[in-house]
């Protein structure tokens, strides 16, 4: 029987991971550079199992902060877009609202995600207690999740087990709690240019200008 995967996805770092491992930084950039299709990643993950096992993704769950209405409205609409097509294929969002502060040099507003890996961290644990998963799979480069990872890899042993996901450049590979300690072989799923190529979402979710 196949092992059942949720794949756990920290949005905002994976979305700068891709921009950062491959898109030139004094390159042009547009709004879709770094954007998967996340049902995509999901896929391609189950399909390079470790030797010997068998993988069918069961739910992929999105962490992200959400934009305020008020403070950055076109933002808010552009992630409530992406947000509708991410859920009609079928993935899980949930969100944050963004922090927002203003800078006491400058006075611009500035704004952060606040939550987000702690959010994500709770459902790793909690879903691994419901029996949601066999593999759970993090993509994200936050070692803060390490925690949460190791709890689950002790506590339930043999089953369910986790693993973690990241992009690997050619350069350099962004890691994600690849230390945690556990009692089975770590797992890391690398994907490289050609991965990301193979799953990139080139829509523009921004609404039209008027």
């Amino acid at each position: 029987m196949a092992d059942r995967v949720v794949l756990f996805v920290d949005w905002q770092n994976l979305l700068m991971g891709a921009r950062d491992s491959f898109h030139r930084a004094d390159a042009h950039r547009i709004s879709s550079d770094g954007q998967i299709n996340p049902i995509a990643l999901g896929e391609l993950i189950c399909s390079r199992p470790p030797p010997g096992a068998t993988r069918e993704l069961s739910a992929v769950r999105i962490y992200r902060g959400e934009p305020s209405p008020d403070n950055s409205p076109r933002m808010h609409a552009a992630h409530t877009a992406q947000r509708r097509a991410w859920e009609r294929a079928g993935a899980r969002v949930l969100t944050r609202p963004l922090q927002y502060l203003r800078d006491q040099q400058t006075g611009a507003v500035i704004s952060r995600e606040k939550g987000v890996d702690v959010q994500l961290a709770v459902d790793l644990i909690t879903c691994a207690a419901d029996g949601l998963y066999d593999i759970g799979i993090v993509f994200s480069g936050d070692t803060d999740l390490r925690p949460a990872l190791e709890y689950v890899a002790h506590r339930f042993n043999p089953i369910p087990r986790v693993e973690v996901a990241a992009w690997d450049s050619g350069r350099r590979r962004r890691r994600t709690g690849l230390t945690f300690s556990a009692p089975y072989s770590r797992w890391c799923h690398y994907l490289n240019e050609a991965d990301y190529q193979s799953i990139r979402d080139f829509t523009s979710y921004a609404p039209a200008d008027r």
